[in-house]
């Protein structure tokens, strides 16, 4: 268990100093409110952009650990392992095939 923690650490640290996330384009009315939003709390839209994400992110933590769990379980594992192979990028989806007999 305090392995897969350090793993997950280590791998948020690292995921930090990476290059900068790409995202598609907003579309014109998105990208002026962005433009608004930014300029009335003194940021720039990247800075505004970064702050709505992280915003929205912890509005749903709750929920995505949840949905975590119910994946992790689907598999036979628990939610930290299934964390730590989504992070790692080893996580695989489920086919019809994979699924076991029952879901205790």
């Amino acid at each position: 268990m305090r392995q897969i923690r350090n793993d997950l650490e280590s791998h948020l640290m690292a995921a930090r100093r990476d290059a900068r996330l790409l995202i598609s384009p907003l579309g014109e009315y998105y990208e002026d409110l962005l433009a608004l939003d930014a300029w009335i709390n003194a940021r720039s839209k990247a800075n505004q952009a970064n702050s709505l994400l992280c915003s929205k992110l912890q509005e749903r933590e709750g929920r995505i650990k949840e949905r975590i769990e119910y994946l992790a379980k689907k598999r036979g594992i628990d939610s930290e392992e299934l964390q730590l192979q989504i992070l790692k990028g080893e996580a695989q989806r489920l086919t019809p095939d994979d699924l076991p007999d029952s879901l205790e």
